[in-house]
């Protein structure tokens, strides 16, 4: 793809990972932080050509909002009397309903193309210092346009995606987003986090293997980014915790009882289940 100018908001992990890939492609890259040290480190070390100020705005071809969602939207509230009408706005957030509803209206109202994306990537540490150029190598990114969205626009986000190293995209609506990924993200967050916390884990040493790294791996998370993606999606997100709960309960109360033959059952289940969706994915 030509050379392009590229705003990005919020210089974490995801958005100064995707400033290094997109430079790294000879893109012309301007970032924004909130916070001025993580502005001037991200300059110092030339994840970014230049700051993403006002004026630069208006010369940008992209612009990705790299922030929470409630930020996200605010910042395309701010920005886009700014934006040009040729610019297509993407942002990487966790839920989609709390972003592209807001965020299609600001879009609409001034005449620019916002479409909802979330980058099925990242690491379990925050922040610039962890970005990585190669962090979105092969990685799908999920993107949720209007409805009825120009083909070539979505087929420049496209290109631009695969400069930036995304091996695949996938289309979807707000809805089913966040409720698949109430499954495929969010509760494992939760359950790896509540995992965590039983008073056996401070005794584990030595009695841990690949099982404990697994489960355990993203339980440092960052409580704060966390709270709002899990609160944005707190209907099907609970919908998820009230399956796990009951599912629990019975492999508990088997247990209890030493109910073999029901324990045997809950196991075969889920041993079969998980077989069935391997081969669906192999298929």
């Amino acid at each position: 793809m030509e050379r392009q100018t590229i705003g990005v908001v919020g210089l974490g992990l995801m958005g100064a990972s995707l400033c290094k890939a997109l430079a790294a492609a000879g893109h012309r890259v301007l970032g924004v932080d909130t916070d001025p040290h993580v502005q001037g480190y991200a300059q110092l070390t030339k994840v970014i050509e230049g700051e993403l100020t006002e004026e630069e705005i208006g010369k940008c071809d992209f612009l990705f909002l790299a922030v929470y969602p409630g930020a996200a939207v605010e910042a395309l509230r701010e920005m886009a009397p700014h934006i040009k009408k040729e610019a297509i706005v993407c942002d990487l957030c966790g839920v989609k309903r709390a972003v592209c509803g807001p965020c299609f209206a600001i879009a609409e109202e001034y005449g620019f193309t916002f479409i909802g994306g979330h980058p099925m990537a990242g690491r379990q540490f925050s922040g610039i210092k962890y970005a990585q150029e190669n962090l979105y190598e092969g990685a799908t990114m999920i993107l949720v346009p209007r409805e009825q969205e120009d083909l070539f626009v979505l087929s420049r986000l496209r290109d631009l995606l695969k400069d930036a190293g995304f091996g695949a995209v996938t289309l979807t609506t707000a809805e089913k987003h966040d409720e698949m990924i109430a499954f495929t993200s969010q509760l494992a967050h939760v359950v790896s986090n509540a995992y965590i916390k039983s008073p056996t884990a401070r005794e584990h040493k030595s009695f841990s293997a690949g099982s404990y790294r697994d489960l355990t791996r993203v339980a440092k998370l960052n409580e704060g980014m966390w709270t709002e993606l899990f609160l944005d999606n707190g209907d099907n997100l609970v919908g998820e915790l009230e399956c796990l709960i009951r599912d629990l309960e019975e492999y508990r109360d088997a247990i209890r009882d030493g109910d073999e033959e029901e324990l045997k059952r809950l196991l075969r289940e889920g041993r079969e289940r998980k077989e069935e969706i391997d081969e669906e994915w192999r298929g």
